[in-house]
């Protein structure tokens, strides 16, 4: 014990009379706490931040020591934790602007989807189809065929499904006009919906309006059936 806490009066000395050492240790110690503390948060974005700052503190505690390999990871997942804690960044903003517009368009979704070209007459899903697709309409216009609605460019659709007990879907949507539709995955919605809690809240925002409005139209359908008085 007696020369357990020599070596380390030694090192604890040794570091005291080289600051290139100090400060390495300084560095990795901080980088350690950030990555601890990175176990402990539940959302996205601090998380990736965290991360980052974890990563500088170990490429500063690889660069000094000198440790090559804690270098060299640091310092390639460093970008990567830049540019995801970025794009959710982005993302939130873009949420809680659309929240503030009032905007159920999808068109700021663009950057996590990819597009498709439609001809007329294009089908993307029939009634029963099971879910595996969240839509945009860029351009052109889109037919739910049951109800006999027009979708016009800008607007979410097909998200209802992704709900359902039994993932499928309720209506057919049929092009009627050639045009380009925005896809996004399902684990990427996921993915996104699990990272970002605006995102969450915005896409059962939109549900719940979608659902009002099939409320308000069949109450409208059953008005018109029931006989006056």
């Amino acid at each position: 014990m007696a020369e357990l806490l020599a070596l380390m009066q030694a090192h604890v000395q040794a570091l005291l009379t080289s600051p290139r050492d100090l400060v390495a240790y300084l560095a990795g110690g901080l980088a350690a706490s950030f990555v601890i503390g990175a176990a402990f948060v539940r959302t996205m974005i601090p998380l990736r931040w965290l991360a980052v700052a974890g990563n500088i503190g170990f490429v500063v505690f690889g660069a000094l020591h000198p440790q090559y390999l804690t270098l060299f990871v640091s310092a390639l997942l460093l970008p990567i934790n830049v540019r995801r804690a970025l794009q959710m960044m982005r993302l939130t903003r873009r949420v809680r602007a659309a929240e503030v517009d009032s905007d159920l368009s999808g068109l700021w979704l663009r950057p996590y989807m990819k597009a498709r070209k439609l001809m007329v007459g294009t089908v993307l899903f029939r009634k029963g189809d099971r879910a595996d697709h969240l839509y945009c309409l860029a351009d052109g216009q889109v037919e739910l065929v049951e109800i006999g609605q027009r979708l016009q460019p800008g607007k979410i659709f097909g998200e209802i499904a992704f709900f359902a007990p039994d993932r499928r879907r309720t209506l057919t949507a049929r092009c009627i006009e050639a045009g380009t539709v925005l896809m996004i995955d399902e684990p990427t919605l996921k993915q996104l919906y699990y990272q970002n809690p605006s995102f969450g809240f915005h896409l059962v925002g939109l549900v719940a309006g979608r659902l009002s409005q099939d409320v308000r139209r069949i109450e409208q359908r059953l008005a018109e059936m029931s006989p006056p008085r």
